[in-house]
C-alpha cells in the first residue's frame, strides 16, 4: 500500500539535506532542541537517572518503573541513531511508552558514539548493562524471568549483537529480544536487497544515505563483514533468544529484518516477524502517536508476556 498519508504529509515538509559532509555535534544538538519538556511526556511511576558502574566503566541509564510492584519483567532499551546520534532523551518517548504498555521496568542505555569513541565501545557498554542489570537484580527488582533487549534502527543491531555476544560469553539470562527495524547488514549493496531498490528514494530515510550516516561507525573500526556489525552475517543462529522483529513496508532495512527472521526460524529459534504496512523507517520513534502504528507497543507487550525463558 502507499505510504500511510499523514507520513506523507509531514515528511513533505522537511527541507532537503543541506549539501556537504555530516556534522555530528550539530545534528545532536538538533535532535536535542527538538525534545519536549518533562511535564509533557507520558506519565510513569517513576523515572530516575542512574549510573550503571559496568564493566566498561561509568554508563548512563535512564530506568522506567510503569507503576509500584514488588517485581518486574525488564527491558534494556537501545536507541537508535545510525550509531553516531539519538541519546536518553532523544528516545524518552519510546522507553516511556515502553514502560507504560508492557508493564515492565526500563532501562535505556546512554552507550557511547562514533565517531569519538570507536567500535566496539557503544556495543560493549549495551552488553555490560545487561549484566549489570542481572548484578542489580535486588536494587532494581527484577524478577530473574523477563530480561528483553530491545532497539530500535542502528538500536536494533546493537539487541541482535548484544543477543549473540551475551550466548557466546554463557550469560543465559537474556530471555528475547525485540529488534524494530533494525539495521543487520552494513553492507549497503542495493544488489543484496531489493528494498534497497525498491524503497530507496521518497520515504524518509533513503538508500543513498546509508552509506554517509553509518560512515562514523563504519570508520571507527566497523567491518561490514563482521557479524557482530552485520549481525545476519553470523552463521550459527541456534540457541539465541526468542524475537520479535518489527519492520516497516516502506523501509529499505525492510528485506535483511524479514531475512533474519527467516533464518532464526531455520536455526530453530521462535522468531515473529511482523511488517507494519504503509509504514517507514523510524516509524515507531517518529509516528508512534498513529494508532496504526501504536499497536507495535501493543505487540511487543504481547510478546514480552510469556514470561517463559528462550
Amino acid at each position: 500500500m502507499a505510504l500511510h498519508p499523514k507520513v506523507a504529509e509531514i515528511l513533505a515538509t522537511f527541507p532537503a539535506p543541506e549539501p556537504g559532509p555530516l556534522d555530528p555535534v550539530a545534528m545532536r544538538a538538533g535532535e536535542e532542541a527538538q525534545v519536549g519538556p518533562v511535564e509533557e511526556r507520558l506519565p510513569l511511576h517513576s523515572v530516575e537517572d542512574l549510573i550503571a558502574n559496568a564493566a566498561t566503566g561509568d554508563v548512563p541509564v535512564r530506568v522506567y518503573t510503569p507503576a509500584e510492584a514488588d517485581a518486574y519483567g525488564v527491558i534494556v532499551y537501545l536507541h537508535g541513531g545510525a550509531f553516531f546520534l539519538g541519546s536518553l532523551n532523544t528516545h524518552d518517548h519510546v522507553a516511556r511508552a515502553l514502560a507504560r504498555r508492557t508493564g515492565l521496568k526500563v532501562v535505556s542505555v546512554g552507550y557511547r558514539l562514533a565517531p569519538e569513541h570507536a567500535f566496539p565501545a557503544g556495543l560493549e557498554d549495551s552488553l555490560a548493562v545487561v549484566r549489570w542489570v542481572a548484578d542489580q537484580r535486588d536494587a532494581l527488582k527484577w524478577d530473574g524471568r523477563t530480561l528483553a533487549v530491545a532497539g530500535d534502527s542502528s538500536g536494533g543491531t546493537f539487541a541482535t549483537a548484544v543477543s549473540a555476544m551475551a550466548k557466546d560469553a554463557g550469560f543465559e539470562d537474556i530471555t528475547h529480544q525485540v529488534l524494530m527495524y533494525p539495521s543487520l547488514d552494513l553492507d549497503f549493496d542495493e544488489d543484496r536487497y531489493a528494498s534497497l531498490r525498491d524503497n530507496a528514494v521518497g520515504f524518509g530515510l533513503e538508500t543513498a544515505g546509508l552509506k554517509p550516516f553509518n560512515a562514523f561507525y563504519i570508520d571507527s573500526g566497523a567491518d561490514p563483514s563482521d557479524p557482530l556489525v552485520s549481525p545476519i552475517k553470523r552463521d550459527d543462529l541456534s540457541g539465541l533468544p526468542k524475537a520479535l522483529i518489527l519492520t516497516a513496508e516502506h523501509d529499505p532495512l525492510r528485506d535483511e529484518g524479514e531475512l533474519y527472521g527467516e533464518r532464526l526460524r531455520a536455526a530453530g529459534v521462535d522468531a515473529r516477524v511482523s511488517r507494519y504496512d504503509g509504514a517507514g523507517h523510524g516509524f515507531i520513534q517518529h509516528f508512534g502517536w498513529l494508532p496504526e502504528y501504536a499497536r507495535a507497543y501493543t505487540e511487543i507487550a504481547e510478546f514480552l508476556s510469556d514470561g517463559d525463558p528462550a
